[in-house]
């Protein structure tokens, strides 16, 4: 196995296919947070399950489920039972209707609740906003959770879960870490044992630069995904770098988080990964 297929290995046995792109699934609020009230459960999980048709007809290669309507976003000491129990259910129910791979976000970086979601309705993957080192976001100081984290994940016996983890998440201030570059965050992401790392822009559509998808890429061994601003315009000069991309506000209607995803929209964006593929396929980045 050559070395770019040893980097790229864990997204290539979760996709099947080189770059693979993962659409967002911004879900309705769900029980226990305040703006739960205007929906009926069932209504939050037949938009959950239409959210992901329309990125499968859109031709994504894998989706991820946020809990996107909770706001405000809490701590994950402060998340409920009832949300894991409804992200559970609607893991299990976009699964059945998509049958693509499926990956679990509960925010803010409640990666145990995230884990026991994935064991639940079989994800393959979490994402973890803050896994090593610690910042300032929305809800207050964030710490990294990989240590409890991974003692979870082996307890709940889901070590088949992947990590997708953050290296410089977006949403918040990195002061507390600011002497510290940007490559020493990624190598003690992967110190910290993260099967995937992610390199995000400032905010939910905002895009992420080129320099810092090589500026993590350069120093570490694991496979890197753009996790924010990605769309028709930039997926070359960062797909030409990155191992894949997380999208959502992109490719949603009027370019808003939480407006409805837009098929064309999806359609247009993987017309142009398709094309940055062949035009890479025999260009490996080191």
């Amino acid at each position: 196995m050559d070395e770019h297929s040893q980097r790229t290995r864990v997204l290539d046995e979760i996709f099947h296919v080189s770059k693979p792109v993962i659409g967002m699934v911004h879900a309705l609020p769900m029980p226990g947070s305040p703006r739960f009230k205007r929906y009926t459960l069932d209504e939050v999980y037949m938009h959950g399950v239409a959210e992901a048709l329309r990125l499968k007809e859109g031709g994504v290669d894998g989706l991820l489920l946020e809990n996107a309507g909770d706001i405000p976003f809490a701590k994950p000491e402060d998340i409920g039972h009832e949300t894991t129990a409804a992200m559970s259910i609607l893991g299990r129910l976009i699964r059945e209707a998509t049958g693509l791979p499926l990956g679990i976000i509960t925010v803010a970086n409640a990666a145990l609740h995230s884990l026991a979601v994935a064991k639940a309705c079989g994800a393959q993957f979490v994402r973890v906003n803050q896994w090593a080192n610690a910042y300032v976001a929305n809800e207050g100081i964030i710490e990294g959770a990989a240590a409890r984290a991974l003692r979870y994940r082996s307890w709940i016996e889901a070590d088949d879960v992947r990590i997708f983890a953050d290296v410089h998440v977006k949403h918040g201030s990195h002061a507390i870490v600011a002497d510290r570059p940007l490559s020493e965050q990624a190598i003690d992401v992967e110190f910290f044992d993260a099967d995937v790392l992610i390199a995000t822009g400032y905010r939910s559509g905002g895009p992420t630069l080129p320099s810092e998808v090589e500026g993590i890429r350069s120093h570490v061994s694991l496979p890197v995904v753009v996790g924010s601003g990605i769309d028709v315009n930039n997926c070359e000069p960062l797909l030409a770098l990155a191992d894949g991309a997380i999208v959502g506000s992109s490719i949603k209607v009027e370019g808003k988080m939480h407006s409805d995803v837009d098929v064309e929209k999806v359609r247009a964006l993987m017309a142009a990964v398709r094309a940055v593929r062949s035009h890479t396929a025999d260009i490996v980045p080191s």
